[in-house]
């Protein structure tokens, strides 16, 4: 084992203390803001729109799912499920605020309350979110017993596998101050795995689940399609060209007009377009717009 050899551990001679220690000092991109202990750090009051449903996030995955839904939602009809989303800027700490706390004791976006429940009700963790919203307007959820379980699983397949591509994969390969071999070969390998899982169940399905667009399609496709898309500058690095099933997969979810829309939101320096904060369905009209403008000028 490495830790009998400290001559062969990273950095050289390291070997674990008996008590571990926080070193605010200790680098990565996110060193600024991560800390052992949880709870506010500032007071923020936290804006409330005009619509029932307010969302506090940002355009990273976990956020996206939750704007994919909500879109989609709108697309289909649903009116209710119009919604303000506030920017919550996490390398300057927004989420340590008092406000944003009280919502999710967790401290990570995205965090929504329903004002259309007295009193207002929290909900944090996307794939609940998800949940909620599902069941609140009858949508992308089955009714079927079969069809509800197998989507919950692929729901709860990529809450519990995500982490190892962002925080395992997408940390120590694009974030961490320094190149380790071990940590990269041992989250690519996993994340390789998880896109060999998702092409053998798309070899013979439109969608997650099936013919039908589901919950499992909004949770998977912003961790997997990003990866597919050049997420971490990984493409090359992990050959996701040889995942056919996900790469057709991501271009049909791509295709979806309310799957670009909730891409844009809260992402205003995202390729392609995006809003800081959206407040209506005029604001993504306006970016899009202005996206496909510049698309068409010439080069």
């Amino acid at each position: 084992m490495a830790d009998s050899d400290p001559s062969q551990n990273q950095p050289t001679g390291y070997v674990p203390p008996k008590v571990w220690t926080w070193d605010k000092e200790n680098g990565g991109q996110f060193a600024s803001i991560n800390a052992p202990t949880a709870g506010a750090r500032k007071d923020i009051t936290l804006p409330v729109g005009k619509h029932p449903i307010q969302l506090y996030s940002l355009g990273t995955p976990n956020g996206v799912k939750v704007t994919i839904m909500l879109e989609e939602l709108l697309a289909a009809g649903h009116s209710g499920a119009e919604y303000d989303a506030w920017l919550i800027k996490i390398y300057e700490g927004d989420q340590f605020g008092s406000d944003f706390v009280k919502i999710n004791p967790n401290s990570k976006i995205p965090a929504m309350m329903d004002h259309s429940l007295d009193p207002p009700l929290r909900l944090f963790e996307s794939g609940s979110m998800l949940i909620y919203l599902a069941e609140k307007f009858g949508a992308f959820l089955p009714a079927d017993i079969r069809k509800r379980t197998e989507t919950l699983n692929w729901l709860m397949w990529q809450m519990g596998s995500a982490p190892f591509v962002g925080g395992g994969f997408g940390h120590f390969y694009a974030y961490a101050p320094f190149k380790i071999e071990y940590a990269i070969d041992r989250y690519a390998m996993e994340t390789k795995r998880q896109l060999d899982v998702l092409d053998k169940q798309l070899a013979d399905k439109e969608f997650i689940i099936g013919d039908e667009i589901t919950i499992a399609d909004f949770a998977i496709f912003p961790w997997y399609g990003s990866i597919m898309r050049g997420g971490y500058s990984a493409q090359e690095f992990l050959s996701t060209h040889a995942y056919r099933n996900v790469d057709r997969w991501v271009s049909q979810m791509e295709a979806r007009p309310a799957v670009r829309r909730g891409q844009m939101v809260n992402a205003a320096s995202r390729p392609g377009g995006g809003v800081a904060e959206r407040h209506g369905a005029a604001d993504l009209d306006e970016a899009i717009r202005a996206a496909d403008e510049v698309g068409k000028a010439p080069a």
